[in-house]
């Protein structure tokens, strides 16, 4: 139950605003139909083992269904410029305004694309209908990459994009520093904070599973204590969602929503997010 003491209108604000992420699986089409309101954006990951084509079908049709979708179109696996410009025209013509752009896993990279910046760089020079250009950002350090390099390409990229989202983080305490380090380094995009929805331990080994080599696997395999707590018995995202609600408060952070990880469980990731709206309604 949320306490009296939590930011209740800023809370409510942060779910309302909030999107959710999903992997392009065989039934997740049909999941986000049947739970998820309309009014909910949807980003759609590049998982490598899939190929971006599972990404571009899905956004596609999600948009053809009335969604604002966000795909993922990781660089490394994007031949170049010329791939590029096909992918462009046909988010265009399904209608779709807002894309984020990860580096990716892809080892050796499709193309020319070794990071995210190099295709922002082309995307910048050609004719594109995107409003919204999402670019990650690391609050936990990055596995492989040293945290000075990943503030540093947030500055690279921030001329190219048009807000940040943070990687999956449990410790506000580690935000807030983080993006007050951000903030001194220049870089004033708005940023939305990853979060894990309350995923059940059971569904999410599954799905671990049946992600294999792609994506959410070698994520989960690089941030063991991640997984660990996301998996725990009894895992609920609300005290951190109060504590990142309390945050954006500081008008200086721009923290401007939640982008919530919800390993495709997108219908018991919804039914907490009514919970939380309602709650945060009658405090």
């Amino acid at each position: 139950m949320m306490s009296n003491s939590f930011p209740s209108d800023r809370v409510h604000n942060l779910l309302a605003g909030s999107r959710y992420e999903v992997m392009p699986t065989a039934r997740i089409h049909e999941d986000v139909l049947a739970h998820v309101p309309l009014e909910v954006p949807v980003t759609v990951t590049a998982a490598q083992n899939k190929g971006l084509e599972a990404t571009l079908d899905l956004s596609l049709r999600l948009a053809s269904d009335g969604y604002q979708v966000v795909p993922h179109l990781a660089a490394r696996m994007i031949a170049g410029r010329s791939e590029l410009e096909e992918i462009v025209q046909r988010l265009r013509d399904a209608g779709i305004t807002q894309i984020f752009v990860p580096a990716g896993d892809a080892t050796p990279p499709a193309g020319s694309y070794g990071a995210a910046l190099d295709l922002l760089r082309d995307l910048g020079e050609i004719d594109h209908p995107f409003s919204h250009i999402g670019i990650t950002g690391y609050p936990e350090s990055h596995p492989t990459i040293d945290d000075d390099i990943t503030i540093q390409a947030m500055w690279d990229k921030r001329s190219y994009s048009t807000h940040v989202v943070s990687n999956m983080t449990f410790d506000a305490e580690k935000l807030g520093t983080w993006v007050e380090r951000v903030r001194r380094r220049g870089v004033t995009l708005p940023v939305l904070v990853g979060v894990p929805g309350p995923v059940e331990r059971a569904k999410l080994l599954r799905m671990a599973s049946m992600i294999g080599v792609g994506e959410s696997m070698r994520f989960l395999k690089k941030q063991r204590s991640v997984f660990a707590r996301i998996a725990a018995p009894g895992f609920s995202p609300d005290r951190f969602v109060s504590r990142v609600a309390a945050l954006s408060g500081d008008a200086t952070l721009a923290i401007s929503g939640l982008h919530i990880f919800t390993f495709n469980q997108v219908e018991v990731v919804e039914h907490w997010r009514q919970r939380l709206l309602q709650s945060s309604q009658t405090h």
